[in-house]
């Protein structure tokens, strides 16, 4: 199973917590010896873009305190390293779309805190914010994913619809744009309910889990906002079983739909084929206490409490992520399209200053939220399960948050309560 950067953004906190498998392989690449000389394994999950694996195997030959053997790790990979980190064979070093609760909990991944002296501010809040717990840093961010909003400029012209900035008239734009071959809006061809998650509600100036650890949509303000989502569904405004989903962006540039929900990643292929001829633009805020609002996600590095090198693997993560400034840029925008996780390398990357692009890095800066590490997978399933019948059903949005809203507290009371790490 081949992944792209844009995977974590669709699992979201699902992987927390996964099943364990029994055999990850015993070759972990460890030899003998102390921190000088040591070597270390190093896991990436399995990319699908080109070039990748090339370009992390040419960055671990260039340190030279220590020998990295990358190993490149197709099928399950989260389930692989969750299993793997109970064991002394798994890695030293491991990329990971977390760390999650339990791992920090458990204890078996490495403080990180001390890495980032002095450089922390240069670090996006809001993808850093889900790889920190009790004031300590448990993972580097690599790259960012954000998703966003792509608008064909000629069709809303001729529509006479101005790019959406409320959900109102996002909701008015994709009824006014739809006509007997073109559908106003893509949101996946479910509807939305399984890219959006908590998109709509920060939008309404709401959160999943606020910081001091509470639920963060018990608000009728939700229940509004999630209503709108149906109307775009009532309306037949929204383009569904479309050839192929929301993370491709076929459909939009084929014509099918005037506007789609897609990602960074979809940029130069939307670029190459319609030139000067679309926008962008963050989810439309709702509500007076609204804003706009764009989901980010970032793969960290971290480190392994079982390995048997760990000064020497949090001094390679700090060369490699924190002073490597060359090799983060160039693993951010070689190999498909990507924001760098450090706002300094965001702002000078030259893919990225321009059109689109520059709009992205500004969206993601000013309008960014990541899932939160409290998020549980039993969060996540009652709140999407929720929101797919609320769009799709026609589900009263009030009775469906209610439920939502009492299983997330029972999932905050028991994190909450689980035991911190030493």
């Amino acid at each position: 199973m081949t992944m792209s950067r844009r995977g974590l953004l669709v699992a979201g906190a699902g992987a927390a917590g996964a099943g364990l498998l029994a055999g990850c392989g015993s070759d972990t690449g460890r030899g003998g010896g102390g921190a000088k000389g040591a070597e270390l394994s190093q896991w990436y999950h399995q990319y699908g873009e080109a070039g990748t694996e090339q370009a992390v195997q040419r960055y671990a030959a260039a340190y030279k305190k220590a020998r990295v053997r990358v190993q490149w790790r197709p099928g399950n990979y989260d389930q692989q390293t969750a299993a793997a980190l109970l064991t002394d064979s798994g890695p030293d070093v491991f990329e990971v779309n977390g760390p999650t609760l339990d791992q920090i909990q458990g204890g078996q991944v490495v403080d990180l805190t001390d890495l980032l002296k002095g450089v922390e501010d240069d670090f996006n809040p809001a993808v850093l914010a889900p790889k920190t717990y009790d004031g300590r840093i448990w993972g580097i961010p690599q790259v960012i994913d954000m998703q966003m909003l792509y608008y064909r400029r000629s069709l809303l012209k001729d529509a006479g619809v101005e790019p959406p900035a409320t959900l109102d008239a996002l909701v008015d734009a994709a009824k006014k744009l739809t006509t007997s071959k073109v559908k106003g809006l893509f949101l996946g061809n479910d509807g939305g309910a399984g890219v959006l998650g908590g998109t709509p509600l920060y939008a309404a100036g709401l959160q999943l889990v606020t910081e001091d650890g509470k639920v963060g949509f018990d608000d009728p303000a939700a229940a509004r906002t999630l209503a709108k989502l149906h109307q775009l569904y009532a309306d037949k405004s929204l383009l569904l079983g479309a050839p192929a989903d929301w993370s491709d962006p076929s459909a939009f540039v084929q014509g099918l739909t005037a506007m789609q929900w897609s990602g960074l990643w979809a940029l130069p292929q939307v670029r190459k084929e319609l030139g000067d001829d679309f926008g962008v633009l963050p989810f439309p805020k709702d509500g007076g206490q609204g804003k706009p609002s764009v989901p980010v996600g970032a793969y960290g590095a971290a480190v392994s409490a079982r390995g048997g090198h760990q000064e020497a693997a949090k001094e390679f993560v700090k060369w490699l992520w924190v002073e490597r400034t060359d090799f983060q840029e160039d693993f951010a925008l070689s190999y498909g399209f990507h924001i760098p996780a450090r706002i300094s390398l965001a702002k000078k990357a030259a893919g990225l200053r321009s059109g689109a692009a520059a709009d992205a890095v500004r969206f993601t800066t000013d309008h960014g939220y990541a899932q939160p590490l409290l998020w549980t997978p039993a969060s996540q399933t009652a709140y999407q399960d929720a929101l797919s019948r609320i769009i799709r059903g026609g589900a009263g949005p009030e009775g469906e948050l209610r439920a939502v809203v009492r299983k997330v507290t029972g999932e905050l009371d028991r994190v909450k309560h689980a035991k911190k790490p030493s």
